[in-house]
């Protein structure tokens, strides 16, 4: 993802009308190549995001996901499959009776540092006065981590104004597929199902596509509401609803820029701020895994001066974090959400 002080935006004059929208002039949407977007078409959903999630606690069978989530079977069987046709999970089968279990994948087991730099956005933003549901323990050494999203050449934390981008050999637009995860489901609170989760908290802002194409407009530097429209290519009532959303809770904030008629543009806040390290991190493994050897985005960290990728690492020793290597202590019981406990439980 880029960062707001190196993007340079032309001021916008005043327009009596907005561009119209492709579904408005009948032409197919087009929309900017990424990595981050193609991550978050897979875990924006929400039943897939909370199976992944449930599969890093240790849950390999169809009914352990089952009971955990409280999930219909349709659609515990529909999603399934389409992480394994993803190459999220695996099937293996068991024993005799020849019973499939759902493991992840190498593929699937490295989206774990994603979801760690969600989760610390949660713990930090979202956790509403409350001790964090669970403290990561790295095993490496054997201290209680904090991740952060590093610098994979200097090591040192990314601050997204120190953060320079290019083009890469995968930039450009493609034709947008109709109905993929752009809407916004009435009620965010699916997320939540099944145990606490500071993850959950945070994909409840950002868990649908256009919430993020809002956020990640924000990271190239748009803070006008006709320029996101045009560039998304989005419905009016749409963006004013994301906008309105994202400002409600506390990830844009809105500044007036002129008066009759009344005009507003949306600068992220300190919170705002605080999600490109997650972005960059989906970014990352959009890149290794969808990007077909070619990233739409290149990133520079001016500190150090070189290209870098976003690394998860522990706060105490600096290496980067790994699921096989995290310990957990949790803050609830997980069998009163009929899940089962981490293995790796201390």
């Amino acid at each position: 993802m880029p960062a707001t002080a190196k993007v340079q935006t032309a001021k916008t004059p005043a327009k009596s009308a907005a561009k119209p929208v492709a579904s408005q002039s009948g032409v197919a949407r087009r929309e900017r190549n990424c990595s981050v977007a193609r991550t978050l078409d897979i875990v924006s959903d929400a039943w897939a995001f909370l199976i992944i999630r449930e599969a890093f606690f240790g849950t390999q069978t169809f009914e352990a996901f089952r009971s955990a989530l409280g999930i219909p079977r349709a659609t515990l069987t529909n999603r399934l499959k389409k992480l394994t046709q993803l190459a999220i999970f695996r099937q293996v089968a068991t024993g005799a009776s020849q019973r499939k279990e759902y493991r992840l994948t190498r593929m699937g087991f490295d989206l774990y540092p994603s979801f760690i730099a969600l989760m610390q956005f949660g713990d930090r933003w979202l956790a509403g006065g409350k001790p964090a549901p669970l403290t990561l323990v790295h095993a490496g050494c054997g201290c209680d981590s904090h991740p952060f999203v590093a610098c994979s050449h200097c090591g040192k934390s990314v601050n997204p104004r120190e953060v320079k981008y290019r083009d890469g050999p995968g930039a450009g637009r493609h034709p947008a597929k109709a109905g993929r995860n752009t809407r916004r489901a009435s009620d965010g609170s699916r997320f939540l199902l099944g145990r606490p989760s500071s993850v959950s908290r945070a994909l409840q802002i950002i868990g649908d596509k256009w919430s993020f194409m809002v956020v990640r407009e924000g990271f190239f530097g748009n803070r006008r509401y006709d320029k996101i429209l045009t560039e998304l290519e989005i419905a009016p009532n749409i963006l004013t609803d994301r906008l309105s959303r994202l400002v409600a809770n506390g990830v844009f904030h809105r500044r007036q820029y002129q008066r009759s008629p009344d005009r507003y543009e949306y600068l992220l806040t300190d919170m705002g701020r605080d999600l490109y390290g997650p972005f960059i991190a989906m970014l990352g493994w959009g890149d290794r895994w969808l990007a077909k050897g070619k990233p739409p985005l290149l990133l520079k960290h001016l500190p150090c001066g070189h290209d870098f990728r976003a690394d998860v690492v522990c706060d105490r020793c600096k290496q980067p974090i790994v699921a096989a290597d995290m310990r957990y202590k949790l803050a609830y019981d997980p069998k009163s959400f009929g899940a089962l406990g981490p293995r790796s439980v201390t």
